[in-house]
C-alpha cells in the first residue's frame, strides 16, 4: 500500500512540544543508577557533570502528536483490492465487497511462501488417480485434492476453486475443493521488492522483480529476450514459450512492464529468466517512465573539459557542442540506436571517427559486448549533403530493425553535412517517420533546416566560418561525451584541419598539439590517404581500414597502408593531370580575375580517382601556382554540374545558386557549399546558359587585395 504523502507513513502528526515530565524541561537526570547504567552513561556523567534524561534525549521536550487525518492515522493508503474504495481500517476488502468470497488467481512466479492456509484458489485438474485428483496452482505449484473432499469427480482441465488445507514440509499441498458460487478473483502477484538493474551481478541465483521500458523485443531459435531498461541501466531479460515462438507476443517495445524472475549469467552477461511478465498502465507506469527520464537525464549530462586550444568561436559554441553530446549520451542509456552519417572525406571522416571513438565503448558498456551490432552504425555520404538516397537508405534500415527487433527509431547524427538548404528533401521525409537528427557542420548554413533538428553546431552561428573544421568539432565533442577517449583522437582535429586546408587560427594550434607524433607533412598523406580509400569504399564505413589509415591500431600497419594509399594515389592523380591540364582553357575576367574551366567529362578519365571534384581541385592548386599572387577560380564542370574553386576572390556560391535558380527558372539549377568552395547542379540542356551567367557572377564578385590560401579541399562532385 501507499504510504500517506502527508505523514509519510507514520500514522500521526506533530504539532507541538510540551516539557518532559521527567526531568522538568532541563534535559539532565537528576539522579543516576550506577549499577544500572551504561558506559556511556558514565562518561556523559563525569564529563557534564549530570547524566542526560533517558525520556527525551536531552532535549528537554516531548512531542504532542495527533492522529493523521489524512490516512486516519493508518499511516497508509487501504484501497479494496476488488473495487478500489479507500478503507478506514487495516483490511483487503470494503463492506460491500466483503460479502462475496475472494478467489486468488496465482501469477507465474508465485511459490508456497506465497501461499496462506485457508485462502481460497482458482486451479486446473491435470492429472487424476484412485486416491484423489491433481490441481495445478499455476506452472509450478500442484496440490491433491483427497477423494475424502471430492464430491464428484473431475475431469482433467477442469477449473475448479480449492482451499489450502495445509503444506507440509516438504512441499505437499493439500487441498480441498470448494463451491463459492458469487466471488471475486483476483490474481496474486510474487510480493518482491523492486530491484534495480545495476543491482542484478550481487543478486545471482535469487528471485527479482523489475520495473521498467522494454527497450528491444528479440525472437531466436529458442527463447524470446526482451532488454529492458530502469533508471539504472539495461538488462536482457528471457521467456520461454516453445522454440522460436514468440513468448508474451502482447508485449512489445516502449511499454513499460513489471518482471518477476531469476537472475543468472549466459555468455559472461547478466540475464533475467522471466517468470512473469505485465504491462503496468496509468500511473504506475508514469512513475516509471519519469524515474527512467530522470535518471537518465543526469547520467546523460556530459563532461565539462576545456578546449584543447584557445579559441573565441569554439568557446561561444560551447552550450551547442554541448547539447549535441548530451542527446547522444541520452541515446546511449536509452539503447536507441544511432545513425552516424558523415561527408567521405578527410575532414568527415575524421570527425565521425572521434565521435564513434567516443560512443562505441559507452554502447558495449550499457548494452553488452554485441550492442554495437545492432545499436550503431556510421555511413558515409558522397555529397555534402543529407541525399534523398542516404534517408532512403537509413529507413530502409530502421523500419526494417523495428519491425523485426521492435527497435525504436534511431537518433541521426550528420557531420560534416547538414546544415544547407539541399539536406531539407532528407530531412522532411525522415521527420515523416519520426527520425530524430543532430547536425555538426562547418558548411554555409541555412536557418531552415533548424526545425528539423533537435540540436545545431556551426561556426557560422558564433561569427565563424569554414576554417573551423568538422574534425575539430568532432574531437571537442566527443571529449564531452567520453572524456577517457580525449588522448586517443586528438591527432584527429590536425588531420581535418590540414585536409580541409584550413588557414584558420585554430587549426594551427591543433597541428601543433601533436607535432610530437605526427609532422604535417605526415598529416598530409593521412588526408590524402583517407580520401583515396573512401573514394573506393563509396558508401561501406570501412572502419578497420579507416583506424588503420587515423593511426587508431597497430603503428606498423598504419604506416605501411598509407604509404601505400599515397603512392597510388599520387600515381592516379598525375595520370588525371597528364589528361586534363592541357585542356584547360584561362581567361582573365574585366575585375583581374583568372577563370580557368576544364570539361572534366570529355577531358578527364571517369569513374576512377580522382573524381570530378577532387580533379577539379587539383586543377586549381596548379593554376594558382601559374598565376601566383592573382585571384584565381577555377571550374570543372560536366553534363549536368559544375564545381567551383577559387582564391583571393570574394564569393558567395549559395547566393549565387539563389540568383540562378530565380534567373534561370527552367534550368534546374541546385547547389551550395562553403561560401567560395561549392558545386552547382542543373539540366544537362541548360548548361550553356547557367555556365555563362555563372561566368557574369564571377566577373562581378569582388577581389582581395592580399591573396589568401583560405581554401577547403573537399572533393564536392
Amino acid at each position: 500500500m501507499k504510504k500517506c504523502d502527508r505523514c509519510q507513513g507514520e500514522g500521526y502528526l506533530v504539532v507541538g512540544q510540551r516539557p518532559c515530565p521527567n526531568c522538568e524541561g532541563t534535559g539532565k537526570s537528576e539522579s543516576i543508577s550506577l549499577g544500572e547504567s551504561r558506559a556511556s552513561d558514565i562518561d556523559d556523567l563525569l564529563s557534564r557533570g549530570s547524566a542526560q534524561c533517558s525520556v527525551c534525549k536531552g532535549t528537554g521536550n516531548l512531542p504532542v502528536t495527533e492522529a493523521c487525518q489524512a490516512c486516519a492515522g493508518l499511516g497508509r493508503e487501504y484501497l479494496c483490492l476488488v473495487c478500489g474504495a479507500r478503507l478506514t481500517a487495516k483490511a483487503e476488502l470494503c463492506e460491500h465487497c466483503s460479502q462475496a468470497p475472494l478467489v486468488y488467481v496465482l501469477d507465474p512466479a508465485c511459490d508456497t511462501g506465497d501461499l496462506v492456509v485457508g485462502d481460497l484458489y482458482q486451479g486446473k485438474v491435470s492429472g487424476l488417480a484412485s486416491f484423489g485428483a491433481f490441481v495445478d496452482l499455476n506452472g509450478d505449484l500442484r496440490g491433491l485434492a483427497h477423494n475424502k473432499y471430492l464430491k464428484s469427480r473431475p475431469e482433467v482441465g477442469d477449473t475448479i476453486y480449492v482451499r489450502v488445507r495445509s503444506i507440509a514440509p516438504n512441499g505437499n499441498i493439500e487441498l480441498e475443493p470448494v463451491e463459492v458460487g458469487k466471488c471475486h478473483i483476483l490474481t496474486l502477484e510474487k510480493d518482491l521488492s523492486v530491484s534495480k538493474a545495476k543491482d542484478l551481478s550481487q543478486m545471482m541465483g535469487k528471485l527479482v522483480c523489475l520495473k521498467g521500458e522494454v527497450i528491444q523485443v528479440k525472437q531466436t531459435g529458442g527463447p524470446t529476450i526482451f532488454t529492458i531498461a530502469d533508471e539504472s541501466g539495461v538488462v536482457s531479460c528471457a521467456a520461454f514459450e516453445r522454440a522460436g515462438v514468440r513468448a508474451y507476443a502482447e508485449i512489445d517495445s516502449d511499454m513499460v512492464v513489471k518482471i518477476v524472475g531469476e537472475a543468472s549469467t549466459r555468455n559472461g552477461q547478466i540475464q533475467v529468466e522471466i517468470r512473469s511478465m505485465k504491462q503496468l498502465f496509468g500511473g504506475e507506469a508514469t512513475e516509471v517512465r519519469n524515474e527512467i527520464e530522470q535518471s537518465i537525464d543526469r547520467r546523460a549530462e556530459p563532461a565539462d573539459p576545456p578546449l584543447l586550444v584557445e579559441s573565441d568561436i569554439m568557446t561561444r559554441l560551447r552550450p551547442r557542442m554541448r547539447a549535441v553530446a548530451k542527446e547522444i549520451r541520452r541515446a546511449i542509456f536509452k539503447s536507441r540506436p544511432i545513425v552516424l552519417r558523415h561527408h567521405a572525406d578527410a575532414d568527415g571522416i575524421s570527425s565521425a571517427v572521434a565521435v564513434e571513438s567516443a560512443i562505441l565503448p559507452l554502447i558495449r558498456e550499457v548494452g553488452g559486448p554485441d550492442a554495437e551490432y545492432f545499436s550503431y552504425r556510421r555511413a558515409p555520404s558522397k555529397a555534402p549533403f543529407y541525399e534523398l538516397e542516404d534517408v532512403t537508405k537509413d529507413l530502409t534500415y530502421a523500419l526494417e530493425d523495428q519491425s523485426r527487433h521492435g527497435q525504436k527509431m534511431p537518433l541521426v547524427v550528420l557531420m560534416d553535412n547538414g546544415s544547407t538548404e539541399e539536406d531539407v528533401p532528407a530531412m522532411k521525409q525522415a521527420q515523416v517517420y519520426g527520425l530524430e537528427m543532430l547536425v555538426v557542420d562547418h558548411h554555409h548554413p541555412n536557418d531552415v533546416v533548424d526545425q528539423y533538428l533537435i540540436a545545431h553546431v556551426n561556426p557560422a552561428q558564433e561569427g565563424g566560418d569554414f576554417g573551423i573544421t568538422t574534425g575539430m568539432l568532432g574531437v571537442e565533442i566527443a571529449r564531452m561525451i567520453n572524456p577517457d577517449v580525449g588522448e586517443k583522437v586528438i591527432h584527429l582535429a590536425a588531420i581535418s584541419a590540414v585536409g580541409d586546408r584550413s588557414e584558420a587560427k585554430e587549426a594551427a594550434r591543433y597541428i601543433k598539439l601533436v607535432e610530437d607524433r605526427f609532422k604535417t607533412e605526415d598529416l598530409k598523406r593521412i588526408a590524402l590517404a583517407l580520401d583515396y580509400e573512401a573514394f573506393w569504399l563509396r558508401f561501406n564505413e570501412g572502419r578497420g581500414l579507416i583506424n588503420d589509415i587515423l593511426c587508431l591500431g597497430r603503428l606498423d600497419r598504419h604506416r605501411r597502408i598509407v604509404d601505400l594509399l599515397c603512392e597510388q594515389a599520387n600515381a592516379a592523380i598525375e595520370d588525371q593531370l597528364r589528361a586534363s591540364l592541357g585542356n584547360v582553357k584561362s581567361t582573365k575576367l574585366p575585375n583581374g580575375i583568372i577563370m580557368n574551366v576544364l570539361d572534366v567529362e570529355n577531358f578527364a578519365h571517369k569513374f576512377t580517382f580522382p573524381p570530378p571534384g577532387k580533379t577539379s581541385g587539383e586543377v586549381h592548386d596548379r593554376m594558382c601556382q601559374k598565376f601566383a599572387g592573382k585571384p584565381v577560380v577555377t571550374i570543372g564542370y560536366g553534363p549536368d554540374f559544375a564545381v567551383l574553386r577559387s582564391r583571393g576572390v570574394g564569393m558567395n556560391i549559395p547566393q549565387m545558386v539563389k540568383e540562378l535558380m530565380a534567373e534561370i527558372p527552367n534550368g534546374g539549377v541546385s547547389g551550395g557549399g562553403h561560401l567560395v568552395v561549392g558545386s552547382i547542379k542543373f539540366v544537362g540542356g541548360m548548361r550553356k546558359d547557367v555556365l555563362a551567367k555563372l561566368a557574369e557572377k564571377i566577373s562581378a564578385c569582388p577581389v582581395d587585395e592580399v591573396i589568401p590560401v583560405k581554401v577547403p579541399a573537399e572533393a564536392m562532385a
